[in-house]
């Protein structure tokens, strides 16, 4: 009787992958503008953390420059800009922004109006919001003052979820900077425009995810959803 093949003579794996297949080489692209859309248009520019999140290393980007300004042309045209923009939201949907924004009524009943940033970030898989509150939390902060003074909102609330301590850190960091510098506050960039912004930090409820559950615990009460309508931009 032979002696068994040993499988190694059977399946001889080959030394290397190209042996295989033919790898090209890797080309590194050097287009800088992708559909209309060029690398200097860019929104988030510290996402990899390449330079200081901080409000030395924000303004050195750009940052809060001539904010004061962008607030004099006015509430009702820094939405129109921001629909002519085409900016869409981060999420699934991906609204448009200055659409959204617009919802808020621009005759107020008495009562007064605040801009909630959803920063749960709950969805499995998702992770966009944190890089952004990690490593460029200034962004968020002054985006926060101008898109609050454009829907007439007196303070800005980030609901941030209960597992995003270094998160909220940062944030706190970047708001208390901004303070700090007259950016919030009392004459917010000595606009004339008292603004404010908190952080909120959530227990980790997935629901919250969802604006009215967000809503309702930010209000102190169980992460629960609303039936709409009615909205909230409409009743808060």
């Amino acid at each position: 009787m032979k002696a068994a093949v040993s499988v190694g003579k059977l399946f001889k794996a080959p030394r290397t992958l190209s042996s295989l297949v033919a790898v090209p080489k890797k080309q590194f692209s050097t287009k800088k503008s992708y559909g209309n859309l060029s690398d200097q248009d860019r929104i988030f520019t510290n996402l990899y953390c390449d330079g200081s999140p901080w409000i030395d290393g924000a303004e050195k980007r750009g940052d809060w420059h001539r904010t004061k300004d962008i607030l004099a042309n006015g509430q009702d045209w820094i939405i129109d800009e921001i629909k002519a923009s085409g900016l869409r939201g981060r999420g699934g949907a991906g609204f448009p922004s200055g659409l959204k924004y617009s919802f808020m009524p621009k005759k107020s009943d008495g009562r007064p109006s605040y801009l909630v940033i959803n920063a749960d970030e709950s969805e499995p898989g998702t992770c966009k919001d944190r890089e952004i509150m990690r490593h460029d939390p200034h962004k968020l902060v002054e985006g926060a003052l101008v898109v609050g003074f454009g829907m007439r909102a007196r303070a800005a609330y980030i609901f941030i979820r209960g597992e995003f301590w270094y998160e909220a850190i940062c944030m706190e960091k970047a708001i208390q900077e901004a303070y700090d510098k007259g950016y919030l506050g009392k004459n917010a960039c000595g606009s004339g425009y008292d603004f404010d912004v908190y952080v909120h930090r959530g227990a980790g409820a997935y629901i919250c995810g969802e604006e009215t559950g967000l809503l309702e615990a930010l209000e102190g009460k169980p992460g629960q959803p609303r039936l709409k309508p009615p909205y909230p931009a409409n009743t808060g």
